[in-house]
């Protein structure tokens, strides 16, 4: 073993706590980018095998009611490979033990050809009991994600509301499908209350009476043909139909959703390991830094005796590579339990067929390659100065700091301020670019918990403002059909409803000066409370009598402002198109949508003075009753339950998130650990001449102890704001990258995040300097004072 090798063991073990707290923060950055972006790569590679084996569609569009002789018309546009038609209602379930009604998807299947394995687009994967048959009794396969949710199993019945007709429905069977890999009916996922039915087509269309009809089509694309032309042909042919707007399989609200899911997974893989790497990089740099400057005379030794300035660069950037690589080791270890836990978090939401953790060779090498070229441009910069001198200067020590008056003394307060205070104040001033680092650092650890923290903030707001706001009303519900304003009546005599508001939503395309947007218009009645228009910055929103309001993402998807006049084309019923004037523009958190005055809504669609949902308050000790009158109104097809929702909402985001946000407050704390322990440790051993010193002068261990950390303690109290400034920045920064053109979501961060975050790595950091003030009252006076040159 050569001799420089035999010194890098030995620099090691001399150094082996250091080495530990530096290569637990390269540890965290690689397990962070390693496990983050594993399972990232497993997710995607399960999402495209799901898709690619069940044939998920490349265009989506829905009608009111289209014949099936269109098909042929349809198949014949240029560039489609393959039309599938379907007949899809939403209606009202009755779940045994379940006293809200759920609302259930009712598709139908073409059971010759799922019998004989030929079920064409998107097609289904039976996950438990068997297929439906077309004769007896109504048997349904029901998605996998709400048959968990609701303890359903094959053998289990329940009650659906059919187009008003009360059926029984057997469930046979758990599927899933990559159309619905997210089942919502436009909001947020709910597997509890919404779930997917599929049932004998036939008996679906005679249900619902669509024989020879169809209202829901997927096509697939030959390879290669460009989507708008498709999608504009598709929209002529069944605008006459009542067209909502054929989508693209990138614009589907479920695999939209799974999109965004992996893209902030992605974003939180590059952004966070990239700040451990970066706090790695400066620890490396400035422990290796003063072990050179120890060891100034052994490098004026080893230059003397013929090693060139290369092997001696060489031997230090060696000991930070074995450093790197000890954390590089360590966190492809640790990214598999991060990787397997968040994975396992995620199978529950995703339900792929196929979903298994690896970790790709590219992404431990890059891992490596990134570790290893940080520690060595660490090392670099510390060494960079003292192996090119000559080994006559490298044999003198390091020339003393020049003395100068502090600031304060130069104002004149040198005088009120003790000794102690004065020695901690000319260090920050001697070493500013230390100090400053070093508050970096601590602050970056801060920041890094309340990024993780701020979720729960942001997810509190949320259910704040959508259910508490928004929403007052207990429950929403839809009708089959249009119904009169005057329902509300009828609505009050429910058991239990203290008040009740109609409001009508339609899917409507919205032109203005050469762009269009499919999106949907709502229209509330006069003075709606129960169900309401709320802006973000100015609170609740009264609906002008005429004119419509836009939310702030459609105003800047189109370019619209107040003043402009949009052309409102109605895409269901009358499919009207008229002109209406932009009088107020909303900053909300969700989508791009229109409102106005319900009356003038339905002046505007020219098709009546009707409504198709209705808001409820409901008295909670009625809510019995209430739920037995609902499951017998036949024209009620769908139900919201806020309360059910919330708790899904809060049990779910608060779970998941708590994950992560433990996961980052372990990291936070083994950042700052890392930072203060290393700091503390660097302090001493620069200071222990004149430590020892003051011991043998008369000075206790306690007031060494105070000199040597109350540096370190102002760094630790400098750090918590600037720790929070930097949170705030990279919740920001986290919320921009994540966000896209339908979520507007402004970050909150509650004061507790901000003092939690900061009495974690406070304890931390003490508990750090605590550690280190053992080794100052272990001293050895005599051999400290030895060494002194």
């Amino acid at each position: 073993m050569k001799a420089l090798d035999i010194k890098l063991w030995r620099d090691l073990k001399r150094l082996r706590a250091q080495v530990l707290t530096i290569a637990l923060v390269v540890a965290i950055g690689v397990a962070g980018f390693v496990g983050l972006f594993s399972v990232h790569a497993s997710l995607l590679e399960a999402r495209d095998a799901f898709y690619r084996d069940n044939r998920l569609a490349d265009v989506f569009a829905s009608v009111r009611r289209a014949p099936l002789a269109l098909v042929a018309r349809i198949a014949a546009i240029d560039g489609v490979a393959e039309v599938k038609t379907e007949v899809v209602y939403d209606a009202q379930v009755d779940v045994a033990g379940v006293d809200a009604p759920v609302t259930g998807r009712f598709i139908g299947l073409d059971l010759a050809r799922v019998h004989a394995g030929r079920q064409g687009l998107n097609a289904l994967t039976l996950k438990s009991g068997r297929w439906p048959e077309a004769d007896g009794a109504l048997e349904a396969v029901v998605s996998d994600r709400f048959a968990v949710a609701r303890g359903l199993k094959p053998g289990d019945t329940v009650h659906a509301i059919l187009n008003g007709r009360r059926e029984r429905v057997r469930v046979v069977g758990t599927a899933a499908t990559p159309e619905y890999v997210f089942a919502t009916r436009g909001g947020a996922p709910d597997d509890e209350t919404f779930g997917i039915w599929w049932i004998d087509g036939e008996r679906m269309a005679h249900a619902f009476d669509m024989q020879g009809a169809f209202n829901q089509l997927a096509l697939r694309l030959h390879a290669g043909v460009p989507l708008p032309p498709v999608l504009d042909a598709l929209d002529r042919l069944l605008e006459p139909y009542g067209a909502i707007g054929a989508v693209g399989r990138d614009e589907q609200m479920s695999a939209t959703i799974v999109r965004d899911e992996l893209s902030q997974l992605k974003v939180l893989g590059t952004v966070l390991p990239s700040i451990f790497l970066a706090v790695a990089m400066f620890i490396l740099n400035v422990v290796l830094g003063r072990q050179v400057a120890t060891q100034r005379s052994q490098i004026a030794s080893l230059k003397a005796l013929g090693y060139r300035d290369g092997e001696i660069a060489w031997h230090y950037v060696k000991l930070a590579i074995v450093i790197a690589g000890l954390g590089v080791a360590a966190g492809l270890a640790l990214s598999v339990w991060i990787g397997q836990l968040m994975l396992g978090l995620y199978d529950e939401v995703f339900r792929f067929n196929r979903l298994a953790y690896h970790t790709a060779p590219w992404l431990v090498g890059a891992a490596a390659l990134i570790a290893s070229s940080t520690a060595a441009l660490g090392a670099w910069a510390a060494i960079r100065a003292v192996v090119r001198l000559k080994p006559a200067q490298a044999m003198l020590p390091p020339a003393p700091p020049a003395y100068k008056p502090t600031l304060i003394e130069r104002l004149g307060f040198g005088r009120h301020v003790g000794a102690g205070a004065l020695m901690v104040i000319r260090n920050f001033e001697r070493r500013p670019l230390r100090a400053a680092f070093t508050v970096t650092g601590i602050a970056l650890a801060v920041a890094l918990q309340i990024a993780g923290a701020f979720w729960l903030d942001a997810i509190a707001h949320i259910v704040d403002v959508q259910y508490r706001q928004v929403q007052q009303a207990d429950v929403l519900v839809d009708f089959h059909n249009p119904v009169p304003v005057t329902v509300t009546r009828e609505l009050q005599r429910l058991p239990g409803v203290i008040d009740a508001e109609v409001y009508r939503s339609e899917p409507v395309r919205v032109h203005l000066r050469g762009r269009s947007e499919d999106t949907v218009m709502t229209g509330f009645t006069p003075g709606a409370q129960l169900l309401r228009l709320v802006d973000e910055q100015r609170g609740p929103v009264a609906l002008p009598p005429d004119g419509v309001v836009m939310s702030a993402l459609l105003a800047e998807a189109i370019g619209a402002r107040v003043g402009d006049r949009v052309t409102v084309e109605f895409r269901l019923w009358h499919r009207t198109r008229a002109e209406a004037e932009v009088v107020d523009v909303v900053h909300m958190m969700f989508g791009k949508q229109l409102y106005m005055n319900l009356d003038a809504m339905n002046r505007l669609a020219r098709d009546g003075d009707g409504a198709g949902d209705a808001a409820l308050q409901v008295d909670p000790h009625a809510l019995p009753a209430f739920w037995a009158a609902v499951k017998a109104a036949p024209g009620i097809s769908a139900v919201f339950d806020k309360q059910a929702s919330m708790t899904t909402f809060d049990e779910r985001t608060s779970r998941n998130i708590g994950v992560f946000s433990g996961i980052q407050t372990l990291f936070a704390v083994a950042m700052a650990v890392g930072i203060v322990y290393n700091a503390a440790r660097i302090a001493l051993s620069e200071r222990a001449w004149e430590l020892a010193s003051l011991r043998v002068l008369g000075m206790t261990r306690g007031e060494v102890s105070v000199l040597l950390l109350a540096e370190l303690g102002a760094e630790l109290l400098l750090a918590l704001p600037v720790g929070a400034l930097l949170g705030w920045a990279l919740a920001h920064l986290l919320m921009q990258l994540m966000s896209h053109e339908n979520i507007d979501f402004p970050v909150v961060i509650e004061p507790s995040t901000y003092a939690l975050a900061a009495l974690i790595v406070l304890a931390a950091g003490v508990a750090s300097a605590l550690i280190v003030r053992r080794q100052v009252d272990r001293l050895d006076l005599v051999a400290v004072l030895k060494v002194r040159e």
